[in-house]
């Protein structure tokens, strides 16, 4: 396996690093000590920098979609009036200690995973989180409702564009 191989194959184990270098945004020796790929440290960067003009640059969309909370989510038995229900779990309003962010509109599992990563960076923990049809939901700790409303919206406007298929 050649260098540049060997370099792209390590790039793709980390998606954040695919990200940064679609954005432009990426040092090229400094990721090249990071990946610690056998072989010249200048020469993994010039592999980089060659793997970086290969990829669609970054771009993002802003999605239409209604972005609104329903406090007190906690397990139900009755799924039907659950928010979410992933993996036998059921999540209803009804005095739990949860928050429910709701996005119905544009949104699909793209948005969902942009959604998931503004959360992260933003140190809101979700509890659950999915996507069907044009509803998007996750459930985050009744505190951080709030923020996780500004975050959803925020995310929600820049969608990474190149992952939608389009």
């Amino acid at each position: 396996m050649s260098l540049a191989e060997r370099t792209r194959r390590a790039v793709d184990k980390r998606p954040f690093l695919v990200d940064a270098l679609r954005a432009g945004v990426c040092n090229y020796t400094a990721t090249a000590r990071f990946l610690d790929v056998e072989g010249d440290e200048d020469a993994v960067a010039t592999a980089l920098r060659r793997y970086a003009d290969d990829l669609p640059p970054m771009e993002a969309q802003s999605r239409d979609a209604r972005v609104t909370m329903e406090s007190g989510l906690g397990p139900t038995d009755d799924p039907a009036d659950a928010v979410l229900v992933a993996g036998g779990v059921a999540l209803a309003p009804g005095g739990g200690s949860l928050t429910g962010v709701l996005a119905t509109g544009d949104v699909d599992p793209t948005a969902l995973a942009a959604v998931l990563r503004r959360l992260a960076s933003a140190g809101v923990p979700v509890e659950a989180a999915a996507t069907a049809g044009d509803a998007l939901v996750v459930a985050v700790p009744r505190r951080a409702g709030a923020d996780a409303v500004r975050t959803v919206e925020a995310a929600l406007e820049a969608v990474p564009a190149s992952e939608t298929g389009e």
